[in-house]
């Protein structure tokens, strides 16, 4: 991946690109962002700078041997670190080793966007917890004490170093230090306010924000075929998260229904429980990205529901029958609240991520929110 294959983001691209010109890039850097946040597709981008034969201004040549080779994830001086679980319990661990690197190349060419669910899903291993054991901080060491193969720079990047296992997050201190000359840490995480103290103060950091929604529409008018209505749907609910938007892209049945949603906050208003329980069979049914939909979007109307009690309505990104919606719904909200829902469907959220019951995630919250609304 180079840069120009990244969509926005130009200050920070710029900010790397200058550091490996001037020959002052730090050997431990954290590219850091939340869930949605562009950060692995940076530090790919810029390790392939780091590696090119013809670097030029503005990005990697893309044609030089050692472009084709990180353009493929193949480069051997490019190494690898991310969550795994062993699902197949294979007892070989130089062959599942071999294996599961295919795959995680495999996975980087058809979703260089993607997240830490899509890649657990890709590898079968989505019921079960990844993490990164303490024998990769042995390995780490032991990938890092030989010679580079072919570029004068070696490029470990640790990705999500917030699902280290303790140990393995003590055992790589020592070289996250004091590396081996011409080797640079790159460790891109979404939650890095959940690494140890000691790595924050041994890395870098660089802060990777969200895409704006300008940023995000244009790459949808490229490389999509949703038109401008869709397209300003799906940037409401992806709120600059570019692998949402691309799913919801690719989604054929509608993924957010303002419908369910504005029926779900009525019936939490009401305390139907009745009609609560159902909806969590309704929601039960849905695949996993039209669960999640569901609840960015529910994020998104608190958002647009704060901005209508501010009086800041030049902001706001709703119209028609879902601006009405939202006139309407504010009148039971206040700030306190909206900060409360917005948590709480956060919450869900990340449950809903570490395989919790779609059913009881959604009924415990509506209960929640049904006693926040309506105390």
């Amino acid at each position: 991946m180079r840069f120009a294959d990244i969509p926005g983001l130009l200050p920070i691209k710029k900010k790397l690109i200058q550091s490996v010109q001037s020959n002052k890039m730090a050997h431990a850097q954290l590219i850091a962002g939340k869930e949605g946040a562009l950060n692995l597709p940076l530090a790919i981008a810029y390790a392939t700078y780091i590696h090119c034969q013809d670097r030029q201004p503005d990005d990697a040549c893309g044609v030089c041997p050692a472009c084709a080779k990180n353009l493929k994830y193949i480069h051997p001086d490019l190494h690898f670190v991310f969550p795994l679980s062993n699902v197949k319990n294979d007892k070989d661990a130089d062959r599942f080793k071999a294996e599961i690197l295919k795959s995680w190349r495999a996975f980087l060419l058809e979703q260089p966007f993607g997240n830490i669910s899509n890649w657990t899903s890709y590898y079968g291993g989505e019921n079960k917890q990844a993490l990164i054991s303490r024998d990769e901080s042995r390995e780490i060491i032991k990938t890092l004490s030989l010679k580079s193969f072919e570029s004068p720079y070696k490029v470990m990047i640790i990705w999500q170093p917030e699902y280290m296992h303790g140990s393995a997050a003590n055992g790589i201190l020592k070289i996250l230090e004091e590396p081996p000359q011409n080797t640079f840490f790159l460790l891109v995480s979404n939650a890095h306010d959940q690494l140890l103290p000691t790595i924050l103060s041994r890395t870098q950091l660089v802060r990777v924000p969200q895409l704006s929604d300008e940023e995000l529409n244009h790459y949808l008018e490229e490389h999509s075929d949703a038109n401008e209505a869709d397209r300003a749907n799906i940037l409401q609910i992806a709120d600059g998260d570019l692998n949402l938007a691309i799913r919801m892209t690719e989604e054929e049945e509608e993924s957010i229904n303002q419908e369910f949603f504005g029926n779900w906050m009525r019936a939490c208003f009401k305390k139907d429980y009745g009609q609560l329980v159902q909806m969590g069979d309704d929601f039960h049914q849905l695949d996993k990205l039209n669960q999640q939909n569901i609840l960015y979007y529910g994020i998104g109307m608190m958002r647009e529901s704060l901005l209508s009690i501010a009086g800041t309505t030049q902001m706001n990104r709703t119209s028609g029958n879902e601006l009405k919606f939202i006139q309407d719904f504010s009148k039971v909200l206040d700030v306190l609240k909206i900060e409360k829902a917005t948590r709480l469907m956060s919450q869900a959220s990340y449950y809903l991520e570490r395989n919790g019951s779609p059913k009881m995630t959604f009924v415990s919250l509506s209960l929640q929110i049904s006693e926040l609304l309506n105390p």
